[in-house]
């Protein structure tokens, strides 16, 4: 039982990078597909607002999950992919999207 305590802060440490509404959302969708131009990625995530994505990103790079790349290009570019880091986050994000599909299937059956 002294694991339990252990436990508990690592879910809570987890739950301060990646928690709230876009952030694990944001994330899985770097995952899955790559690379994302900043406004690929905002039509790719329906609801998220381009302030809010933003938003987001920012935390995600200052905690070395996601990382922003400037292209110079007219206009200019930025690309934003998973960092070495947040690509240890592949068994969380499949195993949520795993979670939610099997949950949608079982409430839609009742």
């Amino acid at each position: 039982m002294d694991a339990c305590p252990e436990r508990v802060q690592g879910v809570r440490d987890t739950q301060d990078l990646i928690g709230g509404k876009w952030k694990i959302v944001i994330l899985a969708a770097l995952y899955i597909n790559g690379k994302f131009r900043f406004m690929d990625l905002a039509r790719h995530i329906d609801g998220i607002a381009p302030k809010v994505l933003s938003k987001e990103l920012k935390d995600l790079e200052m905690n070395q999950l996601v990382k922003r790349t400037v292209i110079d290009t007219m206009p200019i570019t930025v690309e934003y992919e998973l960092t070495p880091q947040g690509k240890t986050l592949k068994d969380v994000v499949y195993a949520m999207a795993d979670w939610g599909m099997q949950y949608r299937k079982t409430i839609m059956k009742g």
